[in-house]
């Protein structure tokens, strides 16, 4: 029998003041059985950072065709595609030419530096990718914020997001490692 998805229910409080932007979300998020507690919360630091009424997470890890978080227009069109990893320059080829934007958010510690090396080059090919880098230990701090139901404010400023809860606060300054070249 194949195991189900864990069901995360957040209230997540947006203060951008990069982007000026302020909200309140009411997000439902699946785990799958395979995704960990660090990624998960890397996804929903991905959301805070581009947050708009028309983002939201797809399908995910089920579906091969779809990123697993990202803005549409009305018309079908991908303003946003959102990976998470390390990712291979095929997918974010497709990526790229799927979507007006494609940012990757890659954590995984002492690997990303020797992935980066070997990846940087082929990247730097696209103009509408946007490669960050979220270190280690701040993604380990950001999963001691997991629970079934979080109610959690994202402050944003400067660059510098602190994620909190009512018992715990991180602050995560992710790197980027490549920046759009629009």
């Amino acid at each position: 029998m194949a195991l189900k998805a864990s069901i995360f229910k957040v209230q997540l409080s947006i203060a951008d003041m990069d982007r000026h932007y302020y909200q309140d979300h009411q997000l439902t998020i699946a785990q799958h059985p395979s995704e960990t507690d660090e990624r998960m919360m890397v996804r929903l630091l991905a959301f805070a950072l581009n947050a708009s009424d028309s983002l939201a997470f797809s399908k995910g890890l089920c579906v091969d065709d779809e990123p697993e978080l990202w803005d549409r227009e009305l018309n079908g069109d991908i303003r946003l595609w959102v990976e998470f990893g390390q990712s291979d320059e095929k997918w974010l080829r497709k990526a790229s030419g799927r979507a007006d934007e494609v940012q990757l958010f890659a954590y995984g510690g002492r690997s990303v530096p020797v992935w980066w090396q070997q990846s940087q080059h082929a990247f730097n090919r696209y103009a509408n990718l946007k490669v960050w880098e979220i270190p280690e230990e701040q993604v380990k701090e950001m999963a001691q914020l997991v629970s079934r139901s979080m109610k959690l404010g994202c402050n944003i400023s400067d660059g510098i997001i602190y994620l909190s809860s009512d018992s715990a606060s991180v602050m995560v300054e992710p790197k980027v490692l490549k920046p759009l070249a629009l």
